[in-house]
């Protein structure tokens, strides 16, 4: 059984609120063409949620992935993270943010080939100016936290697709962000390993990490404990998961 839990426009978010979008619009120009690929969009979630963005291709779950990512911005309407409007940002801000707040977890891993596992963790370390001993700390302490501990100075071709998103997840989390975004993380694994992935995901949740997961199967929507379903560029449905 679902319970409902509706979205509503604040003028800016309370405490403990860690996404406000109000109103989201996001339009693209195709030619002489206007495609809306979000239309009103209210979505609110707090911290140490775990939420499923679900809905066909072109519902405009993507776009509002890149959104929540501050990887783009709203044509019109607010988006505050974690306090702040970030809606109308420029370029270099809204990287600063992206870098501190979110950690992204691929479907295609997007690790450096030519780097072990621990150069890879580093990387948003790299970007964010921290020296090179307590990004080396920081590395290692997110590497044994998904797992890998022993795999530090493994480059991706030695480790398997399982043992590769680990590192991408551990990647994500070396900053310690206030949300996890992943997208379709399971898509380029075999189920059980995919079973995996999931149950990290768990442990992460059940620690405190807020999560939002970007899916289009049902399987792995399942794992959350709220969803939110997309259909043309609207939320159709957002509700709580009994047992989720």
């Amino acid at each position: 059984m679902a319970t409902p839990n509706p979205s509503a426009n604040r003028d800016s978010p309370p405490s403990g609120r860690v996404i406000d979008l109000q109103t989201i619009h996001k339009n693209y120009r195709m030619g002489s063409e206007t495609i809306r690929a979000l239309n009103g969009v209210d979505c609110r979630i707090d911290a140490n949620e775990y939420v499923a963005i679900m809905g066909p291709s072109g519902s405009g779950k993507s776009t509002l992935m890149n959104i929540i990512g501050c990887l783009d911005r709203p044509s019109a309407g607010e988006y505050w993270l974690d306090g702040e409007n970030v809606s109308k940002l420029n370029d270099k801000a809204l990287a600063r943010v992206r870098n501190r707040m979110i950690g992204f977890v691929f479907q295609t891993f997007n690790l450096l080939s030519k780097s072990n596992a621990l150069q890879n963790v580093e990387t948003p370390l790299l970007y964010g100016g921290v020296g090179r001993r307590e990004r080396r700390n920081r590395a290692r302490q997110a590497l044994e936290r998904v797992g890998l501990g022993d795999r530090t100075f493994h480059k991706p071709s030695e480790l398997s697709g399982g043992q590769r998103q680990r590192v991408a997840v551990a990647r994500a989390l070396v900053n310690d962000p206030a949300i996890l975004l992943a997208d379709e993380p399971t898509g380029n694994l075999d189920s059980r390993t995919g079973e995996d992935i999931m149950a990290l995901f768990e442990e992460l949740y059940s620690a405190g990490q807020t999560i939002i997961l970007v899916t289009h199967e049902p399987g792995i929507a399942v794992r959350a404990k709220r969803h939110i379903h997309l259909r043309d560029g609207e939320v159709t449905e957002d509700y709580l998961v009994e047992n989720g």
